[in-house]
């Protein structure tokens, strides 16, 4: 099954879906902490990041900008709880979008749509 590393600023959120994703037989690893991200991509390898952007204000587009350069195959999801993102051309760089909720259903279906993407390629 596939790894997913999870970026997000909020531990009770990091453990909820980490929780789900396992139940589902992903293999998860969870952070909040924006520097570390980079370090934690090349040493896990994961096959999908799904990453909140206001985990470090200031720094959190940074980031995504950042994975995709050194990493342009690796798939981000944005999972976030602001529905304004969803016009911010920032978000081009991200491969998609899910709004939090206390559903699973819409976030299970877009992590199994990028990693059967990313495997075509």
């Amino acid at each position: 099954m596939a790894n997913i590393l999870i970026v997000d600023h909020y531990s009770s959120v990091r453990e909820l879906l980490m929780e789900e994703l396992v139940c589902e037989g992903y293999t998860v690893a969870a952070l909040f902490k924006v520097e570390s991200v980079r370090e934690v991509i090349e040493r896990s390898k994961p096959d999908i990041v799904l990453w909140d952007p206001v985990v470090q204000v200031g720094k959190e587009w940074d980031m995504l900008r950042n994975i995709k350069e050194h990493h342009p195959s690796l798939p981000v999801l944005v999972v976030t709880s602001y529905e304004g993102y969803q016009d911010d051309p920032r978000l081009t760089h991200a491969d998609g979008y899910v709004i939090k909720n206390s559903g699973f259903d819409e976030l299970k279906q877009k992590i199994s749509h990028l990693l059967r993407h990313q495997q075509k390629h």
